[in-house]
């Protein structure tokens, strides 16, 4: 319930409103109202034999204007989710920050684009430190946020909607410095938050903290020199935007030579203050591209996604590199996961993951019957784990795995238009129906034999 409650608006609520940019012109005010269903939630992970949840909290909910002012109503009701959760054993995962700043920061100094964001954000992670640390001992600062500095600042497609004008239709914005001066604030913002968390609260209560980051796997399209370096290019600008800052201390080097001064670069106390800020890290993972090489052409408009120098193909030889899924960038590749968290333990020092998101959608108009018949989803889940086992067996450091997701519910920008719960909803009276995926899982975790987790936003 996106207006109840006192909660403020973040910049996903301004950017819904505005016509065309989401699917059917669908809100998420509603959305599957767990605001007021969450023990019915709740109780369904417990019957499906689930012990952990990955939820969200609002920033906005907590303090409408992003500082000052707290909403103690929002503050009760993450109180009475937590405790009902732990009276039911379900161990919660706060991530603090998905894709939702107040929209009064935006408005107030440009939100992510302003450093002044900084200290606001690791403000409001204290508060929440302090309000649920004592109960919650599993948090993430961020989800996704390549996703936030990319879609949000280069083309445009996600909230606050900036870019150069070749990359999107966007007002106003410059897509050859702002996702790297919002990715640089974003990742600054995360250590401040961990900083806060270890000098204050994590030798009381016992916690630990990370980031979410999304990883998709790039294999060569070729055996050429080119397309290997590519492929390398293109988990630099993705997943080492972030990950190499936090394990090394510095951007990937392909990013600096080809980004030059536009990338921003951190002072050393701010390197002190990055580097070795995760207790472990969340992979949000789904599909994987073959990618090829693709120079610059001299003098063409500088943006992030082009200056990976990269291009995409879903097939090779003929072949498509896995079957096509309701989203048109999800392909089923099962062995992309292996090969990305054999990537991660071989180049960022094996740390202690847990696959945060994986999963697979239906589209929205899909008929009850048909929709918890998923024999499709059950073998994506099945096939995806066969390969995260091989990657633990093989020596990676992986100790948990969160099903994206609970409840089909707001995709972003696709609206009502895709499913990928496992439980589904029924929009016009919001009556939950377990699919046949997740009596898989009760039956899978019946054994005993895996910890498998849950998540939603």
């Amino acid at each position: 319930m996106a207006k109840k409650d006192g909660r403020g608006p973040s910049i996903w609520d301004v950017f819904v409103a505005i016509p065309g940019n989401i699917a059917n012109n669908a809100t998420a005010d509603v959305a599957v109202d767990q605001y007021h269903r969450y023990k019915e939630d709740v109780d369904i992970m417990k019957h499906l034999n689930f012990d952990a949840y990955r939820f969200s909290i609002s920033w906005s909910r907590i303090f409408p204007d992003g500082t000052g002012k707290v909403n103690w109503k929002g503050v009760a009701y993450y109180n009475q989710l937590i405790d009902y959760m732990l009276k039911q054993g379900i161990t919660p995962y706060a991530n603090l920050y998905h894709y939702d700043l107040p929209y009064a920061l935006e408005k107030k100094y440009k939100g992510l684009l302003s450093h002044n964001v900084v200290k606001d954000y690791a403000d409001y992670a204290d508060f929440c430190f302090k309000t649920f640390g004592d109960r919650v001992k599993n948090w993430m600062t961020f989800n996704e946020p390549r996703v936030i500095a990319s879609l949000g600042y280069d083309n445009g497609l996600f909230a606050p909607a900036r870019c150069s004008k070749p990359f999107g239709n966007c007002t106003e914005g410059d897509s050859s410095t702002e996702p790297y001066i919002v990715a640089h604030h974003l990742i600054l913002s995360h250590a401040a938050a961990v900083q806060r968390y270890r000098q204050k609260y994590q030798a009381k209560q016992k916690g630990r903290i990370g980031i979410l980051l999304d990883i998709t796997w790039y294999e060569p399209l070729t055996k050429s020199k080119a397309d290997h370096q590519a492929a390398q290019r293109a988990t630099d600008f993705h997943l080492g935007w972030f990950l190499h800052p936090i394990v090394y201390g510095e951007y990937p080097k392909s990013m600096q030579r080809i980004v030059t001064s536009r990338l921003p670069k951190f002072t050393k106390s701010e390197t002190n203050m990055v580097k070795g800020s995760i207790d472990y890290l969340g992979i949000n993972q789904y599909t994987t591209y073959y990618v090829y090489n693709q120079p610059l052409k001299k003098n063409q408009v500088r943006g992030y996604v082009l200056e990976t120098q990269v291009r995409f193909a879903y097939s090779r030889k003929g072949v498509p590199i896995g079957q096509r899924e309701n989203s048109f960038w999800l392909y089923e590749v099962p062995w992309g996961i292996y090969k990305i968290m054999t990537y991660v333990k071989e180049n960022y020092g094996n740390p202690n993951v847990f696959l945060s998101e994986n999963g697979v959608d239906d589209p929205g108009n899909v008929t009850l019957p048909k929709a918890l018949h998923d024999t499709r989803r059950i073998n994506f889940y099945k096939t995806y784990l066969i390969q995260l086992k091989k990657a633990i067996d093989q020596g990676a450091n992986i100790t948990g795995y969160f099903a994206w997701s609970l409840l089909d519910n707001f995709e972003w920008k696709s609206g009502y238009t895709s499913r990928f719960g496992i439980v589904y909803v029924d929009y016009n009276n919001l009556k939950r129906y377990p699919k046949m995926s997740a009596y898989w899982f009760k039956t899978l975790l019946s054994r005993k034999k895996h910890q498998v987790m849950f998540d939603a936003a």
